[in-house]
């Protein structure tokens, strides 16, 4: 990995600006490299604020049950660079791009490119795309970067289906300060012809992705609670569009919201007219896994720390809309155990702190601000504290996570064992795994 970095590290120095939303120049590279977006296998776009990986996820488990061959491109990664892309490694099976492949594919766009301006992102897209087109597979599934019309992945011409997932406010200086304005910029992976299906969304969001879809000539467009439908009903997850009803298993990732990403995945399996046995759907439900997504740590350094009994979960949501459905598993927690719950939060400035902290009003004990080590973006953790305070929550800030969880071992006396969730920042997420030991394995 040390000579990937060091090609990632040269890449970076091209076009600082982290995001610069155009298509201009990865479309130039991609034609220098003899254009690999256009022998993709088979492609499953998704864009959205929340739940798009989550939707990946439980697509990947389903189709790979299915015996599919299957090529995945998420971002960001949590803990290295290698994550953002899983390559079919036989029927059903796949595993994270080696070191020795990936620094090729890098290293290929690196000379394709020259010196010309490009953000990081367009040339690591570029080597996914070189390194999907070049291995055999039935599928790919490929995850926005951000917003959609103008992100890098948005080459790829004809999807097999487009997938938007549920929108809210986030990054608002790039996608527009209104939910109608970051709706239009997901929409722009609509293409004409192709199948579209969304998952629920408020009225006005709604609105934006049948206008869009209309001028497009996009079909069908398959709406959630309009279209399709997917609730939890005596301990299992229904799903019902015009091909029927489906009686299927809860998922396995945790939370109220990941029956809605759930469905939207079931919807789109359906959208794609793939032949998909309904076991597969079944087992792919039952076995998907998606790290920092309302996951909980079991062992490591830091669950070590933590006082006997403790629970200790980890989420990479960072916005508003996370912070509704992350405090919402939370309280259905509560509901079921009984325990204090300590939040360890760390986030970017690009963030909105009080948007994330408000759902949590009434439910946590006390909130412990951190760093986000290595980065620069990384709110200050006493000026985190106060925007927590300002929520409603008791705050205080501390010099990492290891440190807060024996702050709260050492200063808290508890009717109970408790529960801690960090979360914030998906960055934060990759360090805590590293620093608890339990990096995703592929």
């Amino acid at each position: 990995m040390p000579e990937t970095l060091a090609i990632i590290d040269r890449l970076s120095a091209l076009h600082p600006k982290g995001y610069d939303l155009t298509l201009g120049r990865i479309e130039r590279l991609l034609a220098a490299l003899g254009h690999p977006e256009q022998r993709l296998p088979p492609v499953f776009h998704v864009a959205g604020t929340n739940g798009k990986g989550s939707t990946i996820a439980f697509l990947r488990a389903i189709l790979e049950a299915a015996g599919l061959r299957v090529h995945t491109h998420t971002s960001p990664h949590l803990v290295a660079y290698n994550e953002r892309y899983r390559l079919a490694t036989g029927p059903g099976r796949s595993a994270f791009v080696d070191d020795a492949r990936f620094t090729d594919a890098l290293e290929r766009a690196e000379v394709a490119n020259g010196n010309e301006p490009i953000t990081l992102f367009e040339l690591l897209t570029a080597a996914g795309f070189l390194l999907f087109a070049e291995e055999p597979a039935d599928v790919v599934l490929l995850e926005v970067g951000l917003g959609g019309r103008f992100d890098a992945t948005n080459v790829v011409a004809a999807p097999l289906v487009s997938v938007i997932t549920s929108i809210s406010l986030d990054h608002q200086s790039y996608l527009g300060n209104t939910i109608d304005k970051i709706a239009f910029e997901k929409a722009g992976i609509i293409k004409k012809g192709r199948p579209v299906v969304v998952s629920p969304n408020p009225a006005e969001v709604t609105e934006v992705f049948e206008t869009v879809a209309s001028r497009a000539g996009a079909k069908p467009l398959l709406i959630g609670a309009q279209d399709w439908m997917v609730h939890e009903e005596h301990g299992r997850l229904v799903f019902q569009d015009d091909g029927g009803l489906l009686d299927l298993p809860l998922p396995r990732l945790s939370g109220r919201h990941q029956i809605q990403n759930a469905g939207t995945a079931v919807a789109a399996i359906r959208a794609s007219k793939l032949d998909i046995p309904l076991s597969a759907i079944e087992r792919g439900l039952e076995t998907v896994e998606w790290p920092a997504r309302l996951q909980r740590l079991t062992h490591g350094r830091l669950v070590d720390l933590a006082p006997p009994g403790a629970e200790v979960w980890l989420d990479g949501g960072h916005n508003p809309g996370a912070g509704e459905v992350v405090a919402s598993a939370m309280a259905d927690l509560e509901d079921r155990v009984e325990r204090p719950l300590f939040l360890i939060a760390g986030m970017l400035t690009t963030k909105d702190p009080a948007g994330f902290f408000t759902p949590f009003e009434g439910l946590v004990r006390h909130v412990f601000t951190v760093p986000i080590p290595g980065s620069e973006a990384a709110w200050d953790p006493d000026a985190l504290a106060e925007a927590a305070n300002a929520a409603g929550l008791s705050a205080e800030a501390a010099p990492g996570t290891a440190e807060a969880i024996r702050l709260l071992a050492a200063n808290w006396t508890l009717e109970r064992a408790p529960r801690i969730l960090i979360c914030g920042s998906l960055y934060l997420a990759g360090d805590t795994l590293a620093e608890n030991g339990t990096p995703p394995q592929s």
